[in-house]
């Protein structure tokens, strides 16, 4: 069929053609941001699962839907390497410099750019990764102490009393906040667990991977408390269907029953897999509805587009030892697996491969979903790591 038409769109991030299954979790952080403006106590939300669910997709939307509100949405992805003054140090100035603008110029807002201003200038000698700048004089005495426990609660309070002048609420919608180190996680959870206390209406909206539900525990032991962690999986059988059939639908298009079978077996019911099978198979048909015929080489289309990319790009980025580890895993299957099965397949002792294994649960390739236990961020990755490696 014609691919100029073709209504799928696999993509980091990128909003499906159908946002499927997510009605539940859009509502609840709606209720939650709209309780957090009105200054009623609400618990900030955390989105943690495996790459491939849509969790950006979810963070984009619930940031969208809470800005045609009027609530400020604050927009940040923690990338891997920079530090947490540096990520937010921008993304607030440009938030506050839109909340300063109006007719009449507000304290609150000059206030909290002034707390902003002393923050990076404290705190450049030491995170020397922030490189904006501020054309506004600090205030004294106020987030610029260099100490980032105390200035960073400071400064969250300033942006929550600017929100409160202004009659609105701001949010921080941080993606990929596994990348956080844990001791500037810290920070942040002391700073809204404090502005939580004031009742100021700031609040944020995080995603990461699982193993952000531990790093955070870790950081602080109340963070259970102050945050909700929803669990973002694959979705089931219906809303799958619905994300996959309903795009061609709206194109004029149809599957056969046997043809979305085959697709959601392949793909598991994971979003961006759907995309890219919907994508594919659509490509591959001469006529609708589509058949199983079609949804048969739309897999080796998809699985040669994924090796190219998706996952290859995460293979790449793996050291020989990292690259022998997750081979190891795959020979065992999806998993999760003992990290004593992992050792054994590579003929090493567990502790001598541990070091191995921290590192790739730092860069988001593994997490331990229960002690002991090692499985893949990526969905399957295993089948990848068979093509693309011999057995080790």
């Amino acid at each position: 069929m014609d691919p100029r038409t073709n209504p799928y769109a696999p993509g980091a991030g990128t909003p499906p053609p159908e946002l499927a299954g997510r009605d539940g979790v859009i509502e609840q952080a709606a209720i939650a941001l709209d309780r957090v403006r009105s200054g009623r106590q609400a618990q900030s939300l955390i989105f943690h699962g495996l790459r491939g669910v849509g969790k950006t997709v979810l963070l984009n939307r619930v940031r969208q839907d809470a800005e045609a509100r009027g609530i400020v949405g604050v927009r940040m992805e923690a990338p891997e390497g920079r530090s947490l003054p540096a990520l937010l140090a921008p993304s607030l100035r440009a938030s506050l410099l839109r909340l300063d603008r109006g007719e009449a110029v507000m304290a609150g807002a000059r206030k909290a750019l002034g707390a902003l201003a002393g923050f990076i200038s404290s705190l450049k000698v030491k995170y020397q990764d922030i490189q904006i700048g501020m054309d506004i004089t600090p205030l004294a005495g106020l987030a610029d102490s260099g100490d980032l426990d105390n200035d960073l609660g400071e400064l969250v309070a300033a942006v929550g009393e600017a929100a409160a002048e202004r009659q609105t609420a701001i949010v921080l919608f941080i993606d990929e906040l596994q990348y956080v180190p844990e001791d500037q996680l810290a920070a942040l959870i002391m700073a809204f667990h404090n502005a939580n206390q004031l009742q100021l209406p700031v609040t944020m909206i995080a995603a990461g991977l699982p193993q952000l539900l531990g790093q955070m525990g870790r950081a602080k032991s109340y963070a259970e408390r102050l945050f909700q962690f929803v669990s973002i999986d694959r979705l089931d059988r219906a809303a799958a269907t619905v994300a996959l059939c309903v795009p061609a639908q709206k194109a004029g298009a149809a599957f056969d029953s046997d043809a979305v079978e085959e697709i959601l077996a392949q793909t598991h019911c994971y979003p961006y897999f759907l995309q890219e099978w919907g994508k594919h198979c659509w490509d591959e048909a001469r006529t609708s509805p589509m058949n199983l015929d079609d949804a048969r080489a739309a897999n080796d289309r998809a699985i040669a587009e994924l090796d190219a990319s998706f996952f290859r790009v995460r293979f790449d980025r793996l050291t020989p030892s990292e690259k022998r580890y997750m081979r190891a895993m795959a020979e065992l299957g999806p998993g999760p697996h003992r990290s004593g099965d992992v050792s054994d397949i590579l003929r090493k002792k567990v502790t001598t491969v541990a070091p191995t294994r921290a590192t790739l649960i730092a860069k988001g390739m593994i997490y331990s979903p229960s002690h002991g236990d090692t499985a893949f961020t990526v969905p399957l990755f295993d089948g990848f790591m068979k093509r693309i490696m011999n057995r080790v």
